[in-house]
């Protein structure tokens, strides 16, 4: 017996967050009734449906793991409510159809770069659990040149939320007349915090990119993935590396 949104979890359909929604929305059935958080089944025995489709343990889909360069104006989801391009539409129908995937964590729609897609859901699950940082790189356009006593007092920490934030690793790489190019790693991912902590600290982001997470680098792995929309799957040693940064 196993719990309903650890099945859908470990066979690809969703991340074990999401199906917790799902099945507070009543898109998850058993055998035709409405799934209940915390249910357990009997894959043997019992029969899953979520959104009306069938979930058969013997169509499990291969374990995937995507690396996205994610464009401008669209969504890190798998669905969008307002019918948004979505990062599942920048692949193949072969991909997009029946595999499982969704989006590790998220990218703001009016951010571009790196974001992981897969659907081995335990991976997500621990990914973006708050006890694991794994960091995350970013380049930052923001308005007007801050002087070091703001870079410095962001570096701290700022707080957001009622909760300061972690230490930050902020360098200038570019300064022009009315704005500063910044590199940004983080070691967590509240809700659009790059966004937030520089609006509160009065330099509002202009383009914000994320280069790179942990050690997958858009820039320095191929030349693919320098271009905005492009995929690439990731090599045996770099799914290895997650799973071992996120044990």
């Amino acid at each position: 017996m196993e719990r309903v949104q650890k099945i859908l979890s470990q066979w690809g359909v969703t991340s074990r967050r999401q199906a917790e929604k799902m099945m507070i929305a009543g898109r998850v059935k058993i055998n035709g009734k409405v799934a209940q958080l915390g249910q357990k089944i009997n894959l043997e025995q019992d029969q899953i449906t979520v959104d009306g489709r069938l979930i058969s343990p013997k169509k499990r889909p291969r374990q995937l793991y995507i690396l996205v360069n994610k464009p401008l104006g669209v969504v890190s989801t798998c669905r969008d409510t307002q019918n948004r391009k979505t990062v599942l539409d920048l692949l193949p129908n072969s991909l997009k159809n029946g595999q499982g995937l969704h989006p590790v964590g998220r990218l703001d729609i009016n951010s571009t770069g790196a974001l992981l897609l897969t659907n081995d859901g335990d991976l997500t699950l621990h990914l973006t659990h708050p006890r694991y940082h794994l960091p995350k790189t970013y380049e930052v356009w923001i308005k007007d040149n801050p002087p070091e006593s703001v870079l410095e007092q962001w570096r701290n920490g700022v707080i957001l939320d009622q909760k300061k934030t972690l230490p930050a690793a902020i360098k200038v790489l570019k300064r022009q007349r009315e704005k500063t190019l910044l590199e940004i790693v983080l070691t967590e991912g509240r809700n659009r915090q790059i966004r937030r902590v520089a609006e509160q600290l009065g330099y509002p982001v202009l383009a914000l990119h994320r280069s790179a997470i942990g050690a997958l680098n858009l820039k320095t792995k191929d030349k693919l993935l320098n271009e905005s929309g492009n995929y690439r799957f990731l090599t045996a040693q770099e799914v290895y590396y997650l799973k071992q940064e996120s044990k």
